[in-house]
């Protein structure tokens, strides 16, 4: 057990001093869903271990980078659907060296990746195939939407639960009763 003593200064991110059943930082609900950065936490969909090889050698392909431009370049062109962390992304360019696909050259102080004769080859294994970052894209178009529904969902609930006076607790309670059973509904079709 802790004591919080904070001040306003301590709470710059706006959270009030009573913060009701919701915690310091916000509803946290299943699925990683709340707090500041929505569904997931920072960089939205996770991909697999595969997809991140993949999209490293093709980006790769097209011209040397180190590990951050990667990163960036992969967010950027999912239109930040998919981030990968350099926790898989080093390990990833470690491996494809290990495997001979891919070479490390120092420039101003970086290791800058390329790609090697034997990982041309297999970039074009997968050139007739959408890019990795193509299908992190559309995946998470709808799923933007819904997250976005979700986040002014959680938002009235959390605004409920910190103010809301007893009458209108009760009649949200119902309210989410209702939806939960409706979304329960909705798996539940064919």
């Amino acid at each position: 057990m802790h004591n919080h003593q904070h001040s306003d200064e301590a709470c710059a991110h706006g959270a009030r001093h009573h913060h009701g059943g919701f915690g310091r930082h916000g509803f946290k609900g299943p699925f990683g869903m709340g707090g500041p950065h929505g569904f997931g936490g920072p960089g939205g969909m996770r991909a697999r271990r595969g997809d991140v090889r993949t999209a490293v050698l093709r980006l790769l392909a097209e011209a040397p980078m180190h590990g951050y431009q990667i990163i960036q370049e992969l967010s950027a062109r999912s239109d930040g659907a998919w981030t990968p962390s350099p926790g898989s992304v080093y390990p990833t360019l470690q491996l494809l060296a290990d495997e001979g696909l891919v070479v490390a050259e120092e420039a101003a102080g970086k290791k800058v990746f390329s790609l090697t004769e034997t990982g041309a080859a297999e970039v074009a294994k997968t050139a007739d195939q959408p890019a990795p970052w193509e299908e992190a894209a559309q995946s998470d178009s709808g799923a933007a939407g819904y997250r976005e529904a979700a986040g002014k969902l959680m938002h009235a609930v959390v605004q409920i639960g910190k103010g809301g006076s007893a009458e209108q607790v009760a009649a949200a309670i119902e309210v989410l009763t209702d939806a939960r059973k409706k979304l329960y509904a909705i798996l539940a079709e064919d």
